[in-house]
């Protein structure tokens, strides 16, 4: 309502902000993420937060097959101008701590079972090739940084817009080291976003969005 069509409205869709154990997704009775009822829930969101005004949706719980069901939800209730930013490769990394602990994160256990081994290549590959099968219209890569090599592979293999997602575990590393005076702040903010551009970024999520913006 306040903004219109004047900014892209961008919504996260996911299911570990409304569940108690902090999982992206419905468990079943073995306390295991079901993957195909956790699907159902992501159609709907995708329907409501469309309705609600988003442009572009996120599908951020990594789930198979997400990608497909939403653009088919989307599709069903005439919202083919609603578009898809997939999560293609989100890693289980250690640089989701701090912005997990900000939030005061439920999540028991880890998302290994369904967040991407940060050694495996083959597999973030193939994700991509899904993504783009089932219909994405702009893919991620998350963490940024420390997978630069990833989010050049995914830039050289796909025509489509590609995102990097500079996490929160990168953010505290300058904004802490900054603060005990070992860098210059302003210019490792603006060393470490030219490096995500180079590597292949079309765009990139960051923390300090608003700040370099007003910079550039």
């Amino acid at each position: 309502e306040e903004v219109g069509d004047d900014l892209v409205v961008m919504s996260d869709l996911c299911l570990d902000e409304f569940t108690d154990h902090g999982h992206c997704g419905v468990l079943d009775d073995q306390g295991r993420v079901d993957n195909d009822a956790t699907l159902e829930r992501y159609a709907e969101m995708a329907q409501v937060q469309a309705d609600a005004g988003a442009h572009v949706v996120g599908p951020s719980g990594m789930m198979d097959g997400q990608i497909g069901v939403v653009r088919d939800a989307l599709d069903t209730i005439g919202r083919e101008d609603v578009s898809i930013l997939a999560y293609t490769v989100k890693y289980s990394s250690a640089y989701f701590g701090p912005f997990r602990e900000a939030v005061g994160s439920s999540l028991k256990g880890d998302r290994k079972t369904y967040q991407q081994d940060p050694a495996n290549v083959r597999d973030s590959l193939r994700e991509l090739a899904l993504d783009l099968q089932e219909g994405a219209d702009m893919v991620m890569v998350k963490p940024a940084l420390p997978y630069l090599d990833i989010l050049a592979r995914v830039a050289a293999e796909t025509d489509v817009p590609v995102a990097a997602y500079q996490i929160s575990g990168e953010y505290s590393m300058v904004e802490a080291a900054a603060e005990k005076g070992w860098i210059d702040r302003d210019a490792a903010i603006l060393e470490a976003l030219t490096g995500i551009k180079r590597a292949g970024a079309n765009m990139i999520l960051t923390y300090w969005a608003t700040e370099v913006a007003g910079k550039l």
